[in-house]
């Protein structure tokens, strides 16, 4: 089980500490996203479990959030990167990726990978590239 992890920037931080989640804030965060506007509550709440969870805060206030679901030595997949409009352009997404990158328990992992429309400047930045081999990968997709 990986350990809970927290770090502060000014008023913003950023925790795996479940307790801290705040469901409404998920919910609201991922229907107004383009790749989880039509995942139900429901769905929403089942993959908090599951997943290795970063909240990012304004003081108590959840602000964005992204999940990683791993094995924590060879595999993590990271998903569901929001930060909330208002905060947009001052440098959380990436101090969130940082800190994700970075937490002790997934530091050493071998391979990530992320699904994205439109952030792969962002991603190139911590180290992501496209599918060198695209044709060796498959997936499965239940719509």
């Amino acid at each position: 089980m990986p350990q809970h992890y927290e770090t502060q920037r000014n008023n913003f931080s950023i925790s795996t500490d479940p307790s801290r989640l705040d469901v409404d804030a998920i919910a609201d965060l991922l229907s107004r996203s383009y790749w989880a506007n039509t995942r139900t509550r429901e769905q929403i709440e089942r993959t908090l479990p599951h997943s290795l969870v970063f909240g990012l805060y304004d003081g108590p206030r959840q602000i964005g959030l992204s999940r990683v679901v791993s094995d924590y030595a060879i595999f993590a997949y990271l998903c569901d990167v929001v930060i909330h409009e208002d905060y947009r352009g001052q440098g959380l997404g990436k101090w969130l990726l940082s800190a994700i990158h970075n937490h002790p328990d997934l530091v050493h992992v071998r391979r990530w990978m992320l699904v994205t429309n439109d952030a792969h400047d962002l991603y190139r930045q911590f180290g992501y590239s496209v599918l060198e081999q695209p044709e060796r990968w498959m997936m499965k997709f239940n719509g």
